[in-house]
């Protein structure tokens, strides 16, 4: 972390936690760019198993028997 990096975080963690989350969450939204390419491979992938189970080649689960495996 270069030397104003350090100094920009120490200035930042003295702002009071509101600030501190609007702060955060600029950074954050920074980085989330839209990319177009990658949308459109979650799109047809989206399509392709809505068809599947649509089709009966896919079965569902429900809720908690998705989320059984993390409660371990």
């Amino acid at each position: 972390m270069s030397t104003k990096t350090k100094e920009i975080l120490n200035q930042a963690l003295e702002l009071p936690p509101i600030e501190k989350a609007r702060l955060v969450d600029c950074l954050l939204s920074s980085l989330d760019k839209p990319d177009e390419a990658i949308d459109g491979l979650w799109r047809q992938e989206v399509e392709k198993r809505v068809e599947a189970y649509q089709g009966g080649e896919l079965a569902s689960v429900s809720l908690q028997q998705a989320l059984s495996k993390y409660q371990r």
